[in-house]
């Protein structure tokens, strides 16, 4: 009880010695109009008319954890690097490092990488950083991969069942976390599509700061931690936590993933493996599995599941720089393909279909929520 008063007292607290680097008061909006970084907080224009596109994605979840781990069968190597549910874009870097590690154990210097993915393709380039030839080998190449479909936020959320890991699997979800924060920033800037963006979650009371938020129990990966009370923020609620994270564009990122991976030499053959038995007729020694939701068929793994998400954008708006975490799974996130709008989250759906009830749920709750938002300049 003590260490949680202590931190809302803290985060409280906070937003009086970080406002004045912020914009003075004006016509243009008070200072509960700016980011802490001093950003003008602009509304979202949402209606049905201004869906540009709805997709779904069916993430590759595994109560358990993602699996990095080896096993030797017959001659070969095989290293598992799949299950990131909805964090395989934030955890790619880190969860592929982890696998580099246990590949580069051997003395052979040529693999496979079975997937195209955020996590095939991380782990492609890291083994050629090694010196090592790559091969990729995926039945579906971007722009067709379920990375694709993600929303891009550095934050890894939905990736296990906490009940269900070990105290080994939370140390190794530390580590692909600290090294994947790591490489994303050296990849900031418009050739990968990664920026750093102010995060917005709602609270319904200060009971949520109960430990269990990501910032909370990872504090060093989201700086400008703050708890924004009545009168310090525009949005339409009483309380709200504010934090900077990354936020990737998969079109872009993705992209810029494949140019590298040609330009160190690689190579992919698109091929789908229906077996572990095809897998043996391979001539590279180190097969690096990275079939996300495919794993479960191809590997026989009874932990994985889909979890079916689906997403709906807008028209984009340049001016809407920020993202928000809603209190009823809704949340937004801003990117120059257009302003991307999600909230479902629906377990064990293998039907990969858009939902027009979805779609709906979605857009309103979008609108009734930003309507309600002040926005001076609008």
């Amino acid at each position: 009880m003590t260490k949680r008063r202590t931190l809302i007292q803290s985060l409280a607290l906070a937003p009086l010695l970080s406002r004045c680097v912020l914009p003075s008061t004006s016509v243009s909006g008070s200072l509960a109009n700016y980011t802490l970084s001093g950003i003008p907080l602009r509304r979202v224009k949402v209606s049905e008319e201004r869906v540009i596109r709805t997709i779904t994605g069916l993430r590759p979840f595994r109560r358990s954890g993602f699996n990095v781990s080896a096993q030797q069968r017959n001659n070969k190597l095989i290293v598992h690097n799949y299950g990131h549910g909805g964090g395989g874009i934030t955890l790619s870097w880190g969860s592929s490092h982890l696998a580099m590690e246990l590949a580069v154990q051997t003395s052979h210097m040529e693999c496979a990488v079975l997937g195209c993915g955020a996590l095939g393709l991380t782990t492609a380039r890291l083994m050629q950083n090694q010196g090592w030839k790559v091969t990729i080998y995926s039945k579906d190449l971007p722009p067709h991969t379920t990375s694709n479909v993600a929303g891009g936020q550095w934050s890894a959320t939905s990736v296990f069942d906490k009940e269900m890991t070990s105290p080994a699997f939370m140390e190794q979800f530390e580590k692909a976390q600290r090294h994947s924060y790591r490489y994303f920033q050296n990849l900031v800037g418009p050739r990968y599509g990664v920026r750093w963006i102010t995060n917005y979650q709602m609270l319904n009371g200060l009971g949520m700061l109960n430990g269990e938020l990501l910032p909370e129990q990872y504090p060093y990966f989201y700086p400008q931690r703050r708890l924004l009370g009545p009168g310090e923020h525009p949005f339409p609620i009483e309380y709200t936590y504010h934090y900077d994270t990354m936020l990737v564009e998969p079109a872009v990122f993705l992209s810029a993933l494949i140019q590298d991976f040609f330009a160190a030499g690689g190579s992919i053959n698109k091929r789908e493996f229906r077996h572990q038995d095809e897998l043996m007729n391979l001539t590279e020694p180190v097969i690096i599995n990275c079939t996300g939701l495919g794993a479960k068929e191809l590997f026989d793994d009874p932990d994985m599941l889909p979890i079916k998400g689906q997403l709906s954008f807008l028209l984009p708006q340049p001016e809407v720089n920020y993202i928000i975490i809603g209190n009823s799974g809704l949340y937004m996130f801003p990117r120059s393909d257009g302003v991307l709008l999600g909230g479902t989250y629906d377990r064990n759906v293998f039907d990969p279909a858009p939902d027009r009830d979805d779609m709906r749920r979605i857009v309103n709750g979008h609108r009734e929520f930003f309507t309600a938002m002040q926005d001076p300049w609008a």
